[in-house]
């Protein structure tokens, strides 16, 4: 099965072709003209104008990808062997040099763009045998050029077979690719909210009711969200101020944000990725350390990128209990913490023991989105 990334690099391949056909009919035209060595001239140029109505319509017809069919490829190749047994009716069987020449290869290559190696061969098998049995005398010269189109034919074709090949790979790796940070973006939203909910429940039962249903309205919202995946380099091009984004934090109990005195401006996608990063650690801290433990957020604008950290007072990450939480499928920090700012091309660093945790992020001033 043909790939949109296979049929582009096809298209390519016979745009590049229609150029060719154009050139070596022209060296065609002026080599007969020059020449001229016609035993029936009359028949000799309705040979010519064939070529040159040829061209054009094969040019016309290639350009359409449903218009490239076998029965097209066949009468296009089935016309240069025609030409090749009309040379020694209209030269006399004593020529040197065929009628279509070099105008034969526009038949050989688009075979190989469209049928890969194999075709390129097989048209090149044809169309050798022909031209050296229609010679009553076959020289050095005339097997150096049979030799020629069937190293031309296989070889072209096997790199336009190699280059759909990757094309479609590339595809499928850039779908691939697409689908896991989906699944990244979801499991994070999941973690946010749900599992949030859910700990919340065990904390405080009373509000069962009220957050089930605004996890319910969150739920169906992300689910109708997939649907415009792909429409997001339009939603991420304005700005946001981070500071301001991160100073609504300090409204939450025992949470102090210290921010620089300016605007921290930066890619909307990106303050809404760091501010939920933020959410994220605050929460780890009210559910592990306490709902009145003591947080401090910092926003530090460096110029070429911002550095924000979330510390507390708490007794600590005990060693390994990160690693065994993402063995059990508890990816809060995995995917709602480093997963964001990685994504974001950023780095996350972890400080923690006795004395407390501490986060620090250090995201790059400009992104470069895929």
């Amino acid at each position: 099965m043909t790939t949109r990334a296979a049929l582009a690099v096809e298209d390519r391949m016979f745009r590049a072709l229609a150029v060719l056909r154009v050139v070596v009919l022209g060296y065609t035209v002026v080599l007969n003209a020059y020449r001229n060595n016609f035993d029936h001239p009359v028949l000799g140029w309705v040979c010519v104008a064939v070529m040159v109505v040829a061209t054009a319509v094969a040019i016309l017809v290639y350009a359409a990808p449903e218009r490239r069919v076998p029965a097209v490829l066949l009468v296009d190749l089935a016309l240069a062997v025609a030409l090749l047994l009309a040379t020694p009716v209209v030269k006399g069987p004593w020529f040197q040099a065929t009628i279509p020449g070099y105008w034969i290869v526009g038949a050989l290559l688009a075979w190989a763009v469209r049928y890969g190696w194999r075709g390129g061969t097989i048209a090149a098998v044809l169309l050798g045998a022909v031209d050296l049995l229609t010679r009553s005398h076959v020289a050095q010269k005339d097997w150096g050029n049979v030799f020629l189109i069937l190293l031309g034919g296989s070889m072209v074709g096997f790199v336009c077979e190699s280059l759909k090949a990757m094309a479609a790979e590339r595809d499928l790796a850039q779908r691939e690719a697409a689908a896991a940070q989906e699944r990244a973006r979801l499991a994070r939203a999941v973690h946010d909210g749900v599992l949030q909910v859910l700990a919340l429940v065990q904390r405080q039962g009373g509000e069962l009711g009220r957050a089930a249903g605004a996890q319910e309205r969150a739920l169906r919202t992300l689910i109708r969200s997939q649907d415009a995946l792909s429409a997001t380099p339009q939603a991420l091009a304005g700005h946001a101020d981070l500071a301001r984004a991160l100073g609504v934090l300090g409204a939450r109990p025992g949470t102090e944000v210290g921010l620089p005195a300016g605007v921290v401006e930066l890619p909307a996608h990106t303050v809404t990725e760091l501010a939920a990063v933020v959410r994220a650690c605050l929460d780890n801290i009210e559910r592990h350390v306490g709902p009145d433990a003591r947080a401090w957020v910092l926003v530090e604008d460096l110029g070429d990128r911002v550095e924000v950290s979330v510390r507390d007072e708490g007794p600590g990450i005990a060693e390994g209990r990160l690693e065994a939480a993402e063995q059990e499928g508890r990816l809060g920090v995995v995917e709602s913490i480093r997963g964001r700012v990685a994504d974001l091309g950023g780095t996350a660093t972890l400080d923690t023991g006795a004395h407390g945790t501490e986060w620090t992020f250090v995201v790059p001033r400009r992104q470069e989105r895929s």
